[in-house]
């Protein structure tokens, strides 16, 4: 898409939104494709005024993103149809043509992610939704079915949060070290003094995982069978 395509799209879609939101909006371009920013209380003035006056009708996604203490950004993209008129089709007056999209954007606080369904726009967002829910704990008023999808029964917490520990990374060396010291690999080569650095998910000693208490034996029996075997020399095969 030329520069002045672009241009001209971003045009078309800020005044359709601006005109649903009172304003609200805040359009720009993003590497050739219209970006609008919207208040949370705008989000379905803005998802409708999208499928019915812009002509995008394919919900292809919507996501979220933990930005820590500025609270949850949630994305959604949507898209004129495959049977849509191409660009070369005159007289599509304000809406989009084959090919073209936005994506759709907005920010709840942290202390109180909610955001109005977008289901009731798009059937679609139903299954996206679900799983932001369950991965950021965005709670999203509204929605006909808004359980777990993805994450087995009695899982606890939001995998996807920045806070989230991951455990399987405090039990085993993190191989994507970036920094010097940040991995076992490289322990022994930082400069002397520097802080060891911790991947992400993994807390500070001390601060989730504490010492596991003794295991308790049976009389006569080692505190640890594999142990003694090896001081018989029986352990190796």
């Amino acid at each position: 898409m030329s520069p002045e395509s672009a241009g001209g799209l971003v045009e078309t879609v800020a005044q359709a939104l601006g005109r649903a939101t009172g304003g609200a909006a805040d359009v720009q371009d993003n590497y050739g494709r219209p970006l609008a920013v919207v208040p949370p209380e705008q989000w379905i003035a803005a998802l409708t005024a999208a499928r019915d006056d812009l002509g995008a009708t394919f919900f292809d996604w919507l996501t979220a993103v933990d930005e820590l203490e500025n609270g949850y950004s949630i994305a959604a993209f949507v898209c004129a149809p495959v049977d849509a008129p191409d660009a070369e089709t005159p007289g599509n007056g304000e809406r989009l043509k084959r090919g073209q999209g936005l994506l759709l954007k907005t920010l709840v606080p942290r202390d109180e992610a909610e955001l109005p369904t977008a289901t009731t726009v798009y059937r679609g967002a139903n299954w996206h939704e679900r799983e932001t829910f369950e991965m950021f704990g965005v709670v999203f008023t509204g929605h006909p079915d808004l359980k777990p999808l993805l994450l087995p029964d009695g899982f606890e917490g939001h995998p996807l949060r920045k806070e989230f520990v991951l455990a399987s990374r405090v039990v085993k060396a993190w191989p994507g070290a970036k920094e010097p010291g940040e991995s076992d690999h490289d322990r022994g080569r930082a400069a002397p003094g520097r802080r060891r650095m911790l991947p992400p998910g993994v807390p500070a000693e001390g601060e989730w995982l504490k010492p596991l208490p003794t295991r308790p034996t049976s009389p006569g029996l080692p505190a640890d069978p594999a142990a003694a075997i090896d001081a018989d020399g029986e352990g190796d095969g």
